[in-house]
């Protein structure tokens, strides 16, 4: 799902420049969108992922409601700072972006990864070009789908198995990033949950 390229290093003085005016960004960012506790706090549903349990909790406020044991996810493990074709998955806060059916993975859960925190972290610790991230930046600020082609990747989600083998999921981690599930526990899942719901991934 991933495609590979090198990492680009941001320029020197403007890169220094550029992610003072970021980490600046993040705090105002940081006041205004609601955290995971201030949504556990309203009792809204939302979706905890645990990498090291391999659960995938639907969470109603602070009250588990369903929990999905045995998910698979990325066969490199985990990440904060994720690039493009390092089969891991990516820890932090995202929201569902679209719930659609897949031909190879029976029902895909899209989440909005690559996010602004995402893409702002990553010029500022060098994963990307500046030109990758007016890119990604504009495509956010158009609403459309960060491209997956830059350095840190993209098209990352919830996903079933398709006609993929039981046996294989049950003992491995073997996404190259995404979080899998059966394909009846995703079916069930999409059932829960809707556009815009938040996703912790731990």
């Amino acid at each position: 799902m991933d495609k590979h390229c090198s990492n680009v290093r941001a320029p020197g003085a403007r890169g220094a420049l550029l992610a003072l005016m970021l980490m600046t960004a993040f705090i105002c960012l940081g006041s205004v969108s609601p955290s995971t506790k201030a949504v556990a706090q309203t009792g809204e549903i939302w979706l905890l992922v645990d990498t090291t349990a391999l659960t995938l909790t639907v969470m109603r406020g602070d009250t588990p409601v369903k929990v999905y044991p045995n998910i698979a996810i990325g066969s490199n493990g985990t990440t904060r700072e994720k690039v493009i074709r390092d089969e891991r998955t990516p820890l932090g806060e995202f929201t569902i972006n679209a719930i659609r059916p897949s031909t190879r993975f029976h029902r895909f859960l899209a989440i909005d990864y690559p996010n602004r925190l995402d893409i702002g972290s990553a010029l500022i610790d060098g994963r990307i070009s500046l030109k990758e991230y007016d890119a990604l930046q504009g495509a956010l600020d158009k609403g459309e789908q960060p491209s997956q082609e830059t350095a840190i990747g993209g098209y990352l989600g919830i996903h079933g198995l398709g006609t993929g083998d039981l046996e294989v999921h049950g003992a491995f981690n073997w996404t190259n990033g995404c979080i899998a599930m059966t394909n009846e526990e995703i079916d069930e899942l999409a059932e829960s949950i809707s556009i815009g719901t938040r996703i912790s991934i731990r």
